[in-house]
């Protein structure tokens, strides 16, 4: 499986931004998707991640401002992210659980929130 991600960009603080990403590959069986994220100088952690049957989990500093997303039938998923904060700032990966392959991420976008 391969991960494309993209939407990511230079923001201002308050605004929003959505990143999409799309899983392809031959005879996919998706689990759990999601976004994972890493500013400089820290570990990635975990933004958001749904399940096969659409069961969400947020870290605890986006709760209430993102909501994660996504379309089974063409292996997408999307994060919505409103009132973003310059602590929001990093590279936004995507991430697949695929039951065969395992887990997967994909290359990266980064996310620039000004203050």
């Amino acid at each position: 499986v391969q991960l494309q991600a993209c939407g990511g960009g230079l923001v201002q603080a308050g605004a929003s931004l959505s990143l999409s990403c799309i899983a392809s590959g031959t005879d996919l069986d998706i689990g759990h998707m999601g976004w994972f994220r890493q500013a400089p100088g820290n570990q990635r952690e975990l933004v958001a991640m749904i399940t096969w049957q659409g069961n969400t989990n947020y870290a605890d500093s986006v709760k209430g401002r993102g909501t994660i997303s996504r379309d089974n039938a063409k292996n997408t998923v999307s994060l919505q992210m409103n009132s973003l904060k310059p602590e929001d700032t990093g590279v936004y990966y995507c991430y697949a659980f695929e039951m065969r392959q395992g887990a997967t991420w994909g290359q990266g976008t980064q996310v620039t929130v000004s203050s």
